[in-house]
């Protein structure tokens, strides 16, 4: 069986970090301190991985570490060791940040998308009157060549019934059976009561 040889210098073991955060705990910033400096650089890297933004996996980190300030109480060794316990609120708190990112871009989305649409009743009128032209055009196109010349000469032109008269050469009597017998078509093929 070969021996293992390590070349260089040993390591020397880490801080004990339960320990520290039980001073942490108690309120001790020079355990404090230590603990920032045993955790920082693995809080920030897995805050990185999931952030993938260099400068909010700084703020996140260091809410992080906040974070480990005020609830060091919490600590309980019996579930896992404190780094563990540090890099697990490290990651929460990361996906949290991308949560909230990822919710905000939505409100964003959904804000722009209502700014842009138009309300309801301008769309449901827009409808209706787009229906209401076609009907008429439809309507329209059953009346005779006359009724259908002094239909529009009085109500789309919006001349007097003597103007339709004079301008079709014919008797003021005969533009007023027109218009009546028209108008009375077209009553009754777009369904309206008298």
């Amino acid at each position: 069986m070969k021996e293992v040889v390590h070349i260089g210098i040993p390591s020397a073991p880490g801080p004990d970090l339960q320990e520290l955060l039980a001073r942490v705990a108690r309120g001790e910033q020079e355990a404090f301190a230590d603990v920032y400096d045993a955790v920082a650089g693995p809080v920030l890297g897995v805050v990185r991985r999931v952030l993938r933004d260099h400068a909010q996996s700084e703020e996140v980190a260091q809410d992080v570490l906040v974070e480990v300030w005020r609830t060091a109480p919490r600590y309980r060794p019996d579930r896992g060791t404190a780094m563990n316990w540090i890099l697990t609120l490290a990651h929460r708190r990361a996906v949290d940040r991308v949560r909230s990112v990822e919710a905000s871009a939505a409100r964003e989305h959904k804000a722009a998308l209502l700014a842009h649409t138009p309300e309801f009743d301008e769309v449901s009128e827009q409808v209706e009157t787009h229906l209401e032209r076609e009907q008429v055009r439809r309507c329209l196109r059953t009346l005779t060549e006359l009724q259908r010349q002094s239909v529009a000469l009085a109500y789309y032109s919006g001349l007097t019934y003597r103007q339709v008269a004079e301008l079709l050469a014919l008797p003021l009597g005969t533009v007023k059976t027109r218009l009546r017998d028209g108008l009375i078509r077209l009553r009754d093929c777009l369904g309206v009561s008298a």
